[in-house]
């Protein structure tokens, strides 16, 4: 069977646009499955027509058999279900075009209706714009008419108060000066107790029990800081006293008391009180750490020598160093860096905290601070980050020794004790020496926390704010101990703090050699004390 031409896709010329395209291609269908069915019906007549004339050919030509007619049953049969077929493929057709149709329907209905959305969300975005740049416009406004009305409040101000002071001059009397009158709303809080305190009649002795020093030692504290912190009264409010600004940030350090309650007690704001407190700290440091905490000159290091050789019998001693933690509030950031292990596992709670490594004369006198690192740090990584190991590095301590426990490394500088388990005579004797070197620098980290108890509990103050804080309790120390200031027995505590043996405690065979030979003469030169025999 041969099947009709079929024209290929964009031949034949331009296509026809609408109905004219799909009735071309219906046409076409119907065409070619209607000549299909002629070749079919043809080829169906043909082969009747051969086999009749086989049989006439078989028969010799019978006679019964010249009018028999082909039998047209097969070829209705192949027409009906050709007709079916097509009308299958009609209907389908059809169902697709309208599918189609319904579809492109669909997808303009949503374009028009995204369209229509844009719109109205561009004209809310416009509309609001609008109205911020409208309220932004009344605001300035605002604003100027504000300033305008509190320069013309002050300038009345300035003029009724010129007035009252030229009247009061002339001894006239003038009448009620017209203008606007500036009124600020201060809430009343008693002042009568630091009024008490500040009276020139207060007890000394309750004078030092709240302060933790005496009125002369107060007053000199006050005497330097008045250039940094005083301030100017203006036309709205007076300004703290300098002894009432001190009297705070002092008070408040050597108790620890809330600031709720230094609040009530001093008659100010409560937000006025943290701002002093940091305010006066900062003026400590900035002021009187260069004064009383310094590291000694040439002279005093021969002083504090021979004091140390005094006390102990080993020599070139300038001084004694310890490390302490202070307790802080679970940090924001880094909070593993200041977990303290150690001290919650004996505290059964966990713990927070910062170090405060500090080497002291044999009068408890700090010559060197670190303030600040983490507490999950151990003594001899402080030790080395601190500013006394660059200096030491740098040739400031050469030939001199200064003396630390068993949780800091031996180095050319730093004298530790033994720490092995089987001691000898002499081994022993050595740690008992400089046992007593310890002491010193321990018995002043615990008069420093018993006289300012605000570093024995968690304080309010930011992580940020807190070496500030504690160097201004160190310089504060100082001055009390250079004064003779005494702590209250009461006050004392028991310092704990874990020490740990660093993981290569020694590192100068140098200094091993120099440490034997001090221990070696502490014993023969009759220097070493007896107690470990007991």
């Amino acid at each position: 069977m041969k099947l009709p031409f079929l024209p290929e896709e964009g031949g034949g010329g331009e296509e026809e646009e609408g109905g004219g395209e799909e009735a071309d291609y219906s046409s076409y269908i119907y065409g070619f499955f209607q000549d299909t069915l002629d070749q079919m019906t043809d080829s169906s007549a043909n082969q009747a027509s051969k086999r009749r004339q086989r049989r006439k050919s078989k028969d010799g030509n019978a006679g019964g058999n010249d009018g028999e007619k082909p039998h047209p049953g097969g070829v209705v049969k192949k027409t009906k279900g050709l007709t079916e077929i097509i009308t299958s493929l009609l209907f389908l057709e059809d169902q697709e075009k309208s599918d189609k149709a319904e579809s492109d329907k669909t997808k303009q209905e949503e374009e028009l209706l995204f369209e229509e959305n844009h719109k109205k969300k561009e004209r809310v975005m416009l509309d609001y714009y609008s109205q911020m740049q409208d309220y932004h416009g009344d605001l300035e406004r605002s604003d100027g008419v504000r300033k305008r009305k509190s320069r013309a409040a002050t300038a009345g101000a300035v003029a009724a108060a010129v007035v009252a002071d030229s009247s009061g001059q002339n001894g006239g009397d003038t009448g009620p000066v017209n203008g606007p009158q500036r009124r600020l709303w201060v809430k009343n809080r008693s002042t009568a107790w630091w009024d008490q305190c500040n009276g020139a009649d207060f007890p000394e002795e309750e004078f030092r029990k709240a302060f933790r020093m005496g009125k002369d030692t107060f007053e000199m504290i006050c005497n330097e800081l008045t250039s940094v912190v005083a301030k100017e009264n203006t036309m709205l409010r007076d300004a703290v006293p300098v002894r009432q600004r001190v009297a705070v940030c002092i008070w408040r350090l050597a108790t620890g008391e809330p600031l709720r309650l230094v609040s009530k007690r001093f008659g100010l704001g409560i937000s006025t009180c943290h701002k002093l407190v940091l305010e006066v700290c900062l003026a400590i440091r900035t002021v009187l750490m260069p004064k009383y905490l310094q590291w000694p000159d040439d002279e005093s290091l021969r002083r504090i020598k021979d004091e140390y050789e005094s006390l102990s019998g080993i020599p070139n001693v300038v001084g004694s160093m310890y490390t302490t933690h202070i307790p802080i509030i679970a940090p924001k950031i880094s909070v593993a860096a200041y977990f303290n292990k150690r001290h919650t596992e004996r505290n059964q709670k966990t713990s927070y905290s910062i170090t405060v490594q500090g080497v002291v004369d044999p009068n408890g006198v700090f010559t060197d601070v670190c303030i600040g690192w983490p507490g999950s740090m151990p003594d001899d990584q402080v030790l080395e980050k601190s500013a006394l190991f660059l200096r030491a590095n740098g040739g400031l301590l050469k030939d001199v020794w200064i003396v630390g426990s068993s949780g800091y490394p031996l180095l050319d500088w730093v004298l530790v004790p033994y720490t092995q388990q089987h001691l000898t005579w002499t081994q022993h004797a050595f740690n008992e020496k400089i046992g007593v070197v310890q002491r010193v620098s321990k018995e002043a980290f615990a008069r420093l926390k018993g006289r300012w108890s605000c570093l024995q509990k968690r304080t309010e103050v930011k992580l940020q704010d807190l070496p500030v804080v504690l160097g201004a309790c160190c310089v504060l120390h100082n001055i009390c101990e250079m004064r003779n200031e005494e702590v209250d027995p009461e006050l004392m505590i028991e310092l704990v703090d874990d020490e740990m043996v660093p993981e290569v405690g020694l590192r100068s065979v140098g200094a091993m050699k120099a440490r034997d030979s001090i221990a070696h003469n502490l014993l023969h030169h009759n220097h070493a004390g007896t107690s470990f025999l007991s």
